[in-house]
């Protein structure tokens, strides 16, 4: 059986970026709307570090901010690099994208 997890971890940083180049939030709401978009096997334990790589490359910064529902959250904003960086993998994912179309619906 074919194993999606790696082809999801480098997928996973463009759409993290991409939730983030539209608001500022936290890793569960994060992880609550890549389910909506159709990754309902996504778990935190996956984004969590996903979330700290892209911190340590600076496409993204945090800070925690109080929560009405109990402790302080952290919160995660993409940086000017992190835009960057996001342009270039949408470049690159469209690329990709239309070459696997292409194999893949082609006729014979």
């Amino acid at each position: 059986m074919y194993d999606k997890s790696q082809l999801m971890k480098g997928t996973l940083e463009g759409c993290i970026l991409k939730i983030l180049s539209d608001e500022i939030t936290y890793g569960y709401e994060i992880v609550t709307k890549l389910k909506e978009y159709g990754f309902t096997d996504i778990k935190e334990g996956t984004i969590y570090p996903l979330l700290v790589r892209l911190e340590k490359k600076n496409y993204i910064r945090s800070e925690f901010r109080p929560s009405p529902l109990g402790p302080s959250r952290k919160y995660y904003e993409m940086t000017s690099l992190g835009r960057e960086y996001l342009d270039q993998f949408i470049i690159c994912w469209n690329e990709v994208s239309d070459a696997m179309n292409q194999i893949f619906n082609r006729k014979e």
